[in-house]
């Protein structure tokens, strides 16, 4: 965890309409996708990622964006930390599981057989 003081910060009307500016840039990249879906969809694609690009641009000149990009940025170094298994104990666990889940199977068809036994079996001889 990161121990980086917060500052609160106080979202202004140039912020709101920055955050505005970059959904209707996002919006227009969209409908622009499926406006022009008899054109190339490679340009069709650049455009969208174009009118994405745009808008992470724009949205990123707010605070909101500014705490993103640095929450992105804490994340990937704290997911550099992360120690990852080796295939060897990746394919031991997999096995461990399945055979757990198989066991837990058996176990409850054997309790539903046991208690449709009970319940329709024997009862309903009992009440005939």
């Amino acid at each position: 965890m990161n121990t980086k003081a917060t500052q609160a910060t106080v979202a202004t009307s140039a912020d709101f309409a920055k955050l505005s500016l970059a959904i209707i840039v996002l919006l227009a990249g969209v409908v622009g996708y499926y406006w022009f879906n008899d054109g190339s969809p490679a340009l069709r694609v650049v455009g969208l990622l174009a009118a994405f690009v745009i808008a992470a641009i724009i949205a990123n000149f707010t605070p909101q964006g500014r705490n993103l990009r640095s929450f992105l940025g804490e994340a990937q170094f704290e997911l550099r930390k992360v120690v990852w298994p080796t295939r060897e104990v990746t394919i031991r666990t997999t096995g461990i599981i399945m055979l757990v889940v198989v066991v837990l199977s058996l176990l409850l068809g054997l309790i539903d057989l046991t208690l449709k036994w009970v319940i329709f079996d024997l009862l309903l001889k009992i009440g005939h």
